[in-house]
């Protein structure tokens, strides 16, 4: 997925774009020197504000502990008590993670167009400025639901629905509907415009230009976006579990008190079964629809029977969720609900300051921004690493006929750079800021080192489909004029992948702000850390505050990695 955030002056696309010059390339380069000074300064202030080199972080006695829990792997409890206990809470966590995926993709596409540049930018040069206050406010509109997380969201339902299933679905579905919205309107952004504007030339409206047009190249990163946002939605459902949703979660956060380990992985390689699931079904959509698209599989005129059991699988899972959890959606419109809606809002209005004043949050929001940062420089340097040996890349552009890595050696370093990436990202955050206070400190590194570690795993899989995404015509074109395979890969698919490698992390910076809080109730610091004392002190004008404090650091991120697309790519 290409991500890039083009600028809304109301020109048409077929008006030819003035030459950049030598004075244009030149000022561009200045700017991507001045991104990467800024990254080494700010990565060195928040290793600075974390204490390494200046105090102990590492606690040697935790160390024990630390191992025991990792050896506990090889023997999980499998007697059948605790195994029909451990399915029926993965079925529960499944169900949440269908439903709130279903809500989220309704709001996504919906809003996914809404605050796409190209949905405003283009036709008539009259939409000029009134489609860039359009644009802008329909983006801002979004980071409201897109800064607050999950388990926020699920606290905030908690208070007004109380123990109801529909807590979990809205929790999931409305932050992902937000974000998937974002990224969707990125990927319509990027898409290549000059079949939507030949349709707006045709006489065509906006939105059947937009449907046959955009959509249909942009469909592959839409799918394998859409199929990231599910298996989200299964960690999602299991962190909520912290909050009563039950499920996973609920289980393993009771397991977890009693430091039984051996119940603990075995609801983890539940996690990771459901995960593992997820990813082969992408996988496997992903690759009949590229076949069919790139005419290399010969399935006749017919519908493909993997996509259109595909569509119909998703369908019977959310019928199926439904009657699982017993959603009723008369709980949204009853008297109650809206009762405790109003008393919410009263106990919230107006927002404080808490004991600290505004210094305190000023510094809050500082260790906001460190953890998250470091968390990034970690993540993206380990995704890095994992991507393109867990991608399958199109033949030539990174093996030979002569066989620099063999098949077998290739299949074995995919399967086990896939298997990583899953189990990293199969653990929530909370259960590695848990290990990691094993052997470090309560404080920014525990919970950096949580995230980065979990964001491994999430950024390595979408940079991985990214590069298995990318147009292999000029990799052949490479290939057909005598480049080596190492020549392709290094001037073929580095470069094309490393602007999307680039999206996907400063998309990732945004979600790891909000991230945050669920590391902070471990002792992390930071805005996360406040709210979760704020929640549990019934302090809701100061949480509210704090909450548009995080919303507020949501959408500076926002602007700033569009910022940096624009010069990176």
């Amino acid at each position: 997925m290409t991500v890039s955030l083009r600028a809304l002056d109301g020109v048409e696309e077929t008006s030819a774009p003035a030459p950049a010059g030598r004075s244009g390339g030149s000022r561009r380069s200045r700017q991507r020197w001045l991104w990467a000074l800024a990254a080494v300064a700010v990565t060195g202030a928040s290793l600075v504000a974390a204490g390494v080199g200046e105090r102990d972080v590492l606690r040697a006695e935790g160390i024990p502990a630390f191992v025991e829990f990792f050896r506990a792997a090889g023997a999980p409890r499998l007697d059948g008590e605790f195994l029909a206990l451990t399915g029926t809470a993965a079925l529960t966590t499944l169900a949440y993670a269908v439903l709130g995926t279903a809500l989220s993709l309704v709001i996504g596409i919906v809003g996914g167009v809404l605050t796409s540049q190209t949905w405003w930018s283009l036709g008539r040069r009259a939409r000029g400025k009134r489609g860039t206050v359009s644009w802008m406010l329909a983006r801002t509109v979004l980071v409201v639901p897109r800064g607050i997380h999950e388990v926020v969201w699920g606290l905030i339902f908690l208070i007004v629905f109380g123990l109801d299933p529909i807590v979990a679905v809205l929790a999931i579905g409305i932050p992902f509907g937000a974000v998937t919205a974002k990224v969707f309107s990125e990927l319509l952004d990027e898409t290549a415009r000059q079949p939507y504007s030949a349709l707006l030339a045709g006489g065509a409206s906006r939105s059947s230009a937009m449907i046959y047009g955009l959509l249909p190249p942009a469909l592959s990163d839409l799918l394998s976006y859409g199929f990231y946002r599910f298996e989200c939605a299964i960690r999602s459902a299991a962190v909520l579990g912290l909050v009563g949703a039950g499920g996973l979660g609920f289980q393993l956060s009771l397991s977890f008190q009693s430091l039984h380990y051996d119940e603990i992985w075995t609801l983890l390689y539940a996690l990771i079964a459901l995960s593992v699931a997820a990813d082969f079904w992408s996988s496997r959509v992903r690759a009949r629809r590229s076949a069919r698209a790139d005419g290399t599989q010969r399935t006749g005129r017919g519908a493909d029977p993997v996509l259109v059991g595909s569509g119909v699988l998703g369908l019977a899972l959310i019928v199926l969720s439904v009657w699982w959890i017993g959603l009723d959606l008369a709980v949204l419109w009853s008297g109650e609900t809206w009762e405790h809606t109003r008393r919410l809002l009263g106990d919230a209005w107006p927002p404080s300051l808490a004991g600290d004043g505004l210094s305190g949050l000023v510094w809050l929001s500082a260790v906001t921004l460190a953890i998250s940062i470091l968390a990034m420089v970690i993540g993206f340097c380990g995704a890095a690493l994992f991507a393109f040996p867990a991608a399958n890349l199109p033949r030539g552009s990174y093996h030979t006929r002569r066989h620099v890595l063999s098949r077998a050696a290739r299949l074995v370093l995919f399967a086990a750079s896939r298997l990583v990436l899953v189990v990293l990202r199969a653990i929530p955050p909370p259960v590695w800021a848990l290990l990691f206070l094993f052997v470090l400190y309560p404080g920014i590194l525990p919970g950096a080192l949580a995230l980065g570690v979990y964001t491994v795993g999430v950024l390595g899989r979408l940079m991985a489909e990214s590069a298995e995404n990318l147009d292999v015509r000029p990799l052949r074109a490479l290939r057909a004029h005598g480049a080596s395979a190492a020549q392709v890969f290094c001037y073929g698919v580095v470069p094309a992948a490393t602007p999307r490698f680039a999206a996907y992390g400063l998309y990732r910076w945004e979600v790891t702000i909000r991230e945050t809080v669920v590391v902070g109730v471990v002792g992390a610091g930071g805005l996360g850390y406040a709210l979760a004392q704020q929640l549990s002190g019934f302090d809701y004008g100061a949480a509210l505050t704090t909450l548009a404090t995080l919303i507020l650091l949501t959408l500076a991120v926002d602007f700033i990695s569009a910022a940096v697309r624009r010069t990176v790519r």
